[in-house]
């Protein structure tokens, strides 16, 4: 009996460990500052949160591409320098003109740790900010910079289903990243969402009803 409490705990530790790491990343770069005290000090947090607040399993894809996280890092380094210099020109030679909008951005899964990535990813670079997510259908609703016109807005949107398709490509299922290399092959993304809606279909469901009988 204690053994199987034992295993569970252990388990359960194991479900949570992905987690953990990833509020202790999140808190190094809110707080800027990578030092091992400061690190040390993010994990008691983020082991305090995990056991106080019921906090769902992260489920793993079973994968990771060193090499694209690489990239990933990179490129995330250099949208923050160009995205500082945008917001600092924005301020100071647009002022209270510019238009700003919260726009609905359909992911492509419903992944809670690549919606979270996500998520992390666009609040950390300057400009953007996630204010509401839809775990139901894998929208994010992010509050964006200088968005005019239906034009930019799609942009915006284009930008954020880029950054998860960077994602999937470090860490998504294998059925993902075939979503993904299908798009680059010319197929149009499919979200989530769009899946959701056309399994609810009438079509669909008669389908299915003729496939029972």
């Amino acid at each position: 009996m204690s053994q199987s409490i034992s295993y569970r705990r252990k388990l359960n530790f194991l479900q949570k460990l992905p987690l953990l790491i990833w509020l202790v990343v999140v808190w190094g770069a809110l707080w800027q500052d990578f030092s091992a005290g400061n690190l040390i000090f993010g994990a008691l947090i983020a082991i305090a949160v995990s056991q106080i607040f019921y906090l769902p399993p992260i489920e793993l894809s079973g994968r990771f591409n060193v090499l694209w996280a690489l990239t990933l890092a990179l490129w995330f380094v250099k949208e923050v320098f160009v995205a500082s210099f945008q917001v600092l020109f924005w301020a100071v030679f647009k002022g209270p003109t510019i238009r700003n909008a919260v726009i609905a951005v359909p992911l492509r899964s419903p992944s809670d740790l690549l919606m979270t990535a996500v998520g992390h990813v666009l609040s950390l670079i300057p400009g953007s900010l996630v204010v509401e997510v839809d775990r139901g259908c894998a929208t994010l609703y992010v509050h964006a910079m200088h968005a005019p016109d239906p034009e930019s807005v799609e942009r915006v949107r284009k930008g954020i289903q880029e950054i998860e398709a960077r994602l999937i490509h470090v860490m998504g299922t294998r059925e993902e990243l075939a979503m993904i290399k299908a798009e680059i092959s010319g197929s149009p993304m499919t979200s989530y969402a769009d899946k959701m809606r056309s399994a609810n279909t009438p079509s669909a469901h008669s389908t299915q009803a003729e496939e029972v009988q």
